[in-house]
Parts: structure tokens; sequence; C-alpha cells
């Protein structure tokens, strides 16, 4: 929305570009607060006259919002208690400690981008088959984040429609991390596989409701010839980040076992509807228990754009989370010399033996 133009504020932890091993403290003031600080401090504003004050506590759950079943486990009678904080505003937090861990990456040269694949029904044909290139060529201030334009523009009259008619819509996403080195995660225990950890990661942002690795839901309909990623020596250029061996193609998303193959990794994740309906569902009064309208908050119409960022900064704290485990080292400087070490040692293992004599 138009006044969500948030900047971030480093308060602790950096000095002169680097962190120096003290939290890092990062504040994003609430633009939005002082139209809401009456509501959120009746006792402390109780003129009715004050704008904002006294409005009725929330009673009416909304379906498909944390409203209802958090309002029940932890007992509270105003479920403004419940809707603020299952709010999605808490992932700008997200966003911004996912800049921290970006920045960590990018000097390893992974790069993280996401494109929009769907909208209200409207897709892009073979999401799979855009290439990293196009994503990345996606302008920064892009509403749709689509690389398709004539199905950018159906995405929007999609939106558009809903909005007219008081509903709202949902739609998919994916993010690709390009330039990832080979054996990041472990196939050994259930709770270090990297596509488990992502797919954790990607499934907490509020209204995702399944995540995708690859192919995704396709695997479980196709035979395994259609599906696994063939194995070949390079003529040229590798496809990925381990030389002399190239894949054809990259149904896996860059992850085998849980463990990175040194492809793209390609992760899709879908988002339902906003729960917030302009024309609201049924819902019933938990203080009456009489069936009424479900209440109406502030709301959009559509996220997945806003989603789709989210997604890069939970994929980026997961695989930076995921180098400092596989290259250890108390500094950057040995951090990254082991990242080069890896990567030398995989080139000399994939040397093709010198022809016998």
């Amino acid at each position: 929305m138009a006044i969500e133009r948030d900047q971030v504020e480093v308060l602790s932890g950096i000095r002169r570009g680097e962190t120096i091993g003290s939290p890092i403290s990062l504040l994003i003031r609430n633009r939005d607060w002082v139209n809401w600080q009456h509501t959120m401090s009746i006792e402390a504003a109780p003129d009715a006259s004050l704008p904002g004050a006294r409005r009725a506590a929330v009673t009416r759950p909304r379906p498909g919002h944390a409203d209802l079943s958090a309002g029940l486990k932890y007992e509270r009678h105003d479920l403004r208690d419940i809707l603020e904080r299952a709010s999605a505003r808490e992932t700008a937090a997200r966003v911004a400690a996912g800049a921290i861990a970006r920045t960590l990456l990018r000097h390893l040269g992974i790069d993280i981008r996401s494109h929009v694949t769907e909208i209200g029904g409207v897709r892009i044909a073979e999401p799979a088959a855009v290439s990293f290139t196009r994503i990345a060529a996606l302008a920064a201030d892009d509403d749709v984040r689509c690389v398709d334009g004539a199905v950018a523009q159906a995405m929007r009259a999609a939106v558009d429609a809903a909005r007219e008619k008081g509903d709202t819509v949902g739609g998919a996403f994916e993010v690709v991390a390009h330039a990832v080195p080979v054996g990041l995660g472990s196939h050994t225990q259930w709770d270090r596989k990297l596509d488990g950890l992502l797919a954790q990661a990607l499934m907490s942002i509020h209204a995702i409701k399944a995540v995708g690795v690859g192919a995704g839901p396709d695997v479980g309909h196709l035979p395994g010839s259609l599906v696994h990623d063939e194995i070949v020596r390079a003529a040229g250029p590798a496809s990925g980040t381990i030389p002399a061996i190239t894949r054809p193609t990259n149904r896996a998303g860059g992850l085998e076992g849980g463990v990175t193959n040194g492809e793209d990794l390609r992760i899709s994740a879908w988002m339902k509807p906003i729960s917030t309906l302009m024309t609201p569902l049924r819902s019933v009064d938990l203080v009456t228990m009489e069936e009424e309208p479900a209440a109406i908050e502030r709301s959009d119409v559509c996220a997945v754009p806003a989603a789709a960022v989210v997604g890069e900064a939970m994929v980026a704290l997961v695989l930076a989370n995921a180098v400092i485990d596989k290259f250890g080292g108390d500094s950057w400087t040995s951090l990254s010399s082991a990242a080069r070490t890896w990567q030398a040692t995989v080139a000399t293992r994939l040397t093709a033996p010198a022809p016998s004599a």
C-alpha cells in the first residue's frame, strides 16, 4: 500500500560496513501507527471524540484467519489481540533480516530472485522453464512481478475484478537461487535435509498453503524417465556450479536427497486469498453466539507479489545458515577461503584422468 514505504534503521551490530559480533538490531517504524494508536490503547484514550477511540472489540472471527483458533487457544475475548500479532506486517522484519543473509550469500556469488507464476487462476505456461536471467531482469518496482507481459496484464485484471466484487485472490510464486554450491544440507538426518528446512521456512509465511521443489506436484504423475535429471559430461560450460557436469533439465530444483546438487535452487509456494473480504463471509459473534458477517479489517486484495519478496528473504536465511554450517569459520576471510577450497576440491575430483600411454 502507498503508506508502506519502509526505511530500515540499523541500531547495533554493524560498524563501518561490517558486523562486529553483537546482535544486529534493525528498526522499521510503523507509519500507520498514528491512525491506530487509539484503537490499540482504548484504556489510555477513553474520550470517544478522539479518532479511532472506543471502536468495538473484534468478536466476529474471519474465516481463514487465526482469529478463532488462536483466540480460543490464548483465551482472548477481543480478537484484535490475535489479528494484530498474526498480521503479515510481521514479515517486514523477515525481509530486513533476510537482507543481511543475502549480503553474505552475494559475496559467495549466490543470487536470489523471485517471480509470480499465478494470480487468481491466471498463470504462466511453464514456470520451471523461465530462466534465471529472465527473472533477474524484472524491475524491482514491478507491481505483479511476472515475466510475461501479457499474463501480467491478465493478472492485474483478475485483481481488479476481485476488488470490484469485494473479494480477494491468491496465487503462486517461485524463488530461484543461482550459483549455489554443491553440498549444502545433508541426507543423514531428517532435520538437516535442506529441502525440509526450506519448505518449513516458506510454509511459515502467512497464507502459504503448499510448497514445491523443482517440478513440485507434477512428479507424482510422471514416470521416472521424465522426472529425474540426467547427468552428462559438459561439452562446454557446465549448467551449474559442478565443473565438467551438465544437467539437461532441473526438475529436482537443485536438490537431491536433501543436498544441493549445484543446479539453480527452485522453490515454489502457493498462497491462498487474503482472509479479509470487503463482502464478508458468514461468521458467529463469539459474545452473542449469533450468526453475523465476519469482521472487516484494513486489507488488500492480493498479496502474492509481496509474498514472493518475503519468500526470497526466507530462502536467504535458510541458505545462509547452510553456508555457515558447511564452511564454518569465525570471520568472512576464513569462510570464503573454505568455500573456495571446497570448489577446488570438487573440481579436482571431477578432472578426467589422463589417457593411458
